[in-house]
């Protein structure tokens, strides 16, 4: 695809070898389409981010979307005809190891060579963009007294979201009481009584409150030993409160162990508390919140520092993903993360399922034999876990996906693909592996939005760049995670929770490596502490384990 899109016309061919052409916007039946200096009119009407047919096409014929194969059509097909579920399936080219000699030419960094961000520098020589304290619990049993102790230190300590919607009911409240009619209440603006953060250094404390622990199988509670620990690892963690009941699988010694076996120098704090070796629950709370407090008060001596722009390791995601996914935001945060590649920084591209269709392409990428293999691997198993259930990874897209644009799992991969921009593979990691190489990684985990994010951030993203064409809210607890629109309608629609708008590339007012660089001076404020990203602010810290089952 080129840099630049044209504004002359109102479609786009994203690939040479492609045989459909993508909307810009909506086309009605009948347009007039000038399309390599032929005329052909629209059979019907073709939505925005939709794709239709560039010539006739016969039962079976290979759908060609990003140059490779993205379905084959069920029935014969007209020019001119839209891209619909009823015409085309999803289909993917076979994939195989075949040792490409991949040639990678990195995009010109003048504009970002001795660029520091502000971050805190951990005594491992890892950098965090925040400071974080983590209460851990390791079993769903100790959900409620998280749930306490999580109140009372954002209350009295100044975490606590606005009171709002709590202002909100209160009105409602006295109105009803009143007689007076509730329908047509609006929010009276008051004086906010937030209380202003008390640890200037310490920007949250977050609570991992999840389901598991317990029940399930051993596996389970295995692979969330070690997820917990990763998060406990993270250069975004000063300081670590644990929550045990007693009797559970995950034993906090199974914890400790995974912790030590990730990292053998780790120094931060770490307090445990085990619920059936203490007199009450009360006492419980008391000591876990008096405790954790003298934590807070070493941990609020940290402050930022310089880091190169090397010390970034940033994932990227995508989720609530339209048409315009893979022509807009994700190629423009795949040009950032060329950058930060570049640089020397690491970028984590994730979500296995999504990656159907695009497979060859990364394996022929892959530095080493052995990772090209991994990979293979680990998609294989994913695939036939689905499959044996009579699932797949044709079944990923949502309705909101197909309904704009997304037909087939290719299409929608081919297009996610791109959010890992053009570097070389350096490693294949599965899922809780710390991503340890410069350059660009593949981490296995589900597509599902913060299944995903929490894999992310457990191989050691510190920012992740979350590019959206409908809207998702999704955040992450303990990594900055970035909010990037496909379209301008949606950011302005939703921008309580779009950070950045690539809508501008749709328009051929910017290019790629515009926006891309745009994305990046954002990272680099992000990082420092000099802007909050939207799901920060709302306290969007979403947090699911993955039990390693079928999800997509």
């Amino acid at each position: 695809m080129d840099n630049h899109i044209s504004t002359a016309q109102p479609f786009l061919k994203i690939h040479p070898a492609d045989n459909v052409l993508v909307a810009l916007k909506e086309l009605p039946k009948g347009t007039d389409i000038l399309y390599d200096e032929k005329h052909f009119l629209l059979k019907e009407n073709v939505g925005a981010k939709h794709k239709f047919f560039i010539h006739d096409m016969a039962a079976g014929d290979a759908v060609i979307m990003y140059g490779v194969l993205v379905g084959k059509l069920q029935n014969d097909i007209l020019q001119g005809q839209a891209m619909t579920t009823t015409n085309t399936r999803h289909a993917a080219g076979e994939y195989a190891y075949r040792d490409a000699h991949y040639s990678w030419y990195p995009p010109d960094i003048t504009r970002f060579i001795g660029r520091t961000f502000n971050g805190y520098k951990r005594s491992d020589g890892r950098v965090g963009t925040a400071n974080y304290w983590l209460f851990v619990p390791m079993v769903f049993c100790e959900n409620r007294n998280l749930d306490v102790i999580k109140e009372a230190l954002h209350k009295e300590l100044g975490y606590a979201l606005s009171d709002k919607y709590n202002r909100f009911t209160r009105q409602l409240l006295q109105a009803f009481n009143e007689g007076s009619d509730t329908t047509a209440l609006d929010l009276v603006p008051e004086e906010s009584n937030h209380k202003e953060r008390y640890f200037k250094n310490i920007d949250g404390i977050k609570f991992l409150n999840h389901t598991g622990g317990c029940g399930g199988t051993r596996q389970d509670a295995e692979t969330l030993g070690a997820l917990l620990a990763a998060y406990a690892d993270h250069p975004n963690v000063a300081g670590v409160t644990v929550l045990s009941l007693g009797c559970q699988h995950l034993q906090t010694d199974y914890f400790l162990s995974e912790l030590k076996k990730r990292n053998p120098n780790f120094d931060k704090p770490l307090f445990t508390f085990e619920q059936q070796n203490i007199n009450s629950e009360e006492q419980l709370i008391y000591e876990a919140i008096r405790t954790t407090f003298k934590g807070l008060v070493e941990a609020n001596k940290a402050v930022r520092q310089p880091a190169p722009l090397s010390a970034l390791t940033i994932g990227v995601k995508c989720g609530g993903s339209d048409g315009f996914s893979g022509i807009s935001a994700n190629p423009a945060v795949g040009f950032a993360s060329d950058i930060i590649v570049a640089l020397g920084g690491k970028v984590l591209l994730a979500e296995f399922p999504e990656l159907c269709g695009a497979e060859q392409e990364l394996i022929d990428r892959c530095v080493t034999k052995e990772s090209a293999e991994k990979f293979m691997r680990l998609m294989k198993a994913y695939s036939d876990t689905a499959l044996s259930v009579g699932s797949g990874f044709h079944m990923n897209p949502s309705p909101g996906n197909i309904k704009d644009g997304l037909i087939t799992d290719a299409i929608k991969s081919t297009g996610a693909a791109r959010k890992g921009g053009t570097s070389p593979v350096q490693d294949v990691l599965d899922y809780t592996e710390p991503a340890t190489k410069p350059g660009l990684s593949l981490v296995c985990t589900p597509g599902n939005d913060v299944e995903a994010t929490t894999g992310k951030a457990a191989s050691g993203a510190t920012l992740i760049l979350f590019t959206t064409g409908l809207g998702t809210p999704t955040g992450n607890p303990v990594a900055l995670t970035i909010k990037v629109s496909t379209n301008t309608s949606l950011a302005k629609r939703m921008g309580d929770i779009i950070d950045i708008d690539t809508g501008p590339i749709i328009t051929g007012e910017k290019t790629i490596q515009q926006m891309g660089e745009e994305i990046l001076e954002y990272c680099i404020r992000a990082a420092s502490g000099e802007v909050t990203p939207k799901a920060v602010l709302l306290g969007q810290d979403d947090f699911i384990p993955w039990k390693r089952g079928v999800s997509l």
